[in-house]
């Protein structure tokens, strides 16, 4: 192909060294095979799906103990419900074709950052109702940034405080949502 072929991304062929034109689309898909963790297999796509199915299933039950209103004048599990609905129907997808696709990695140590994160989110919502959301949301995003990100103190700290205050100021202050908290 030749570098005027409108099929190609702007620069995707480059003269090498020695004249022999180099394909970067191509060499950039090899770089990302090598460093992609190895494929779970269809078992774990499924599995995966199966879990965000519970988790859907669970959030519209949920929802429905809320009370979803009607149209006109929305209860409070109105939104958790439509979103639980997308889940349960994105998850049944997946289901159905999850044994063909192949984006599913294996569980490594970098897995545990994921867990690490649920973890971190769990006890959010369980300080919550017990300590008001800054403490907790504090802590949140500063463990999500320092030990999950490995950002620098420094910016962890001033982005942690930065972020809380943001919310405060848009949830608390602005759209007034009665939120447990300190101040």
């Amino acid at each position: 192909m030749s570098m005027s072929d409108p099929t190609r991304s702007p620069g995707a062929e480059t003269p090498g060294p020695d004249g022999d034109v180099l394909d970067v689309d191509r060499l950039q898909a090899e770089l990302l095979e090598e460093t992609r963790p190895p494929h779970a297999g269809p078992i774990s796509q499924v599995a995966a799906a199966l879990v965000a199915l519970a988790t859907g299933v669970a959030g519209a039950l949920g929802s429905l103990a809320l009370g979803l209103g009607r149209l006109t004048q929305p209860g409070p599990g109105l939104w958790p419900f439509a979103i639980s609905v997308v889940i349960v129907v994105l998850s049944v997808t997946l289901v159905v074709t999850g044994r063909g696709l192949e984006d599913t990695e294996r569980f490594s140590k970098s897995s545990l950052l994921t867990v690490i994160a649920l973890v971190t989110l769990v006890a959010l919502a369980a300080l919550l109702p017990v300590i008001g959301f800054e403490i907790p949301s504090l802590l949140l995003v500063f463990v999500w940034l320092r030990w999950l990100g490995r950002e620098s103190w420094r910016s962890s700290i001033v982005i942690s405080i930065g972020t809380v205050a943001a919310f405060y100021a848009l949830f608390v202050l602005l759209l007034q949502i009665p939120l447990p908290r300190l101040i």
